[in-house]
């Protein structure tokens, strides 16, 4: 699994990039955001809203996964930024 687009964004939005995951089969999962929360920055799935008003992951990710994808997106979003 690798980061195949990574889009910081600027100004003064919760979002702080946008990136797209490809996977070892050459699958490319859209829509993932870095979130720059209140305890900092983190990984955010694509998500939806449902009919009941609430949002809902598109993605779901074993949480080994999800901590390693997380791990990458900040690394290369620091990287990104540094430049």
């Amino acid at each position: 699994m690798k980061i195949s687009r990574m889009n910081p964004l600027k100004g003064e939005s919760k979002t702080a990039a946008f990136f797209d995951v490809q996977t070892e089969e050459e699958i490319i999962i859209k829509g993932f955001r870095i979130v720059n929360g209140s305890n900092g920055l983190f990984m955010a799935a694509p998500d939806e809203k449902g009919k009941d008003g609430k949002f809902y992951d598109k993605v779901i990710l074993p949480k080994e996964l999800k901590e390693k994808l997380e791990k990458m997106a900040l690394e290369e979003y620091t990287r990104l930024k540094g430049n």
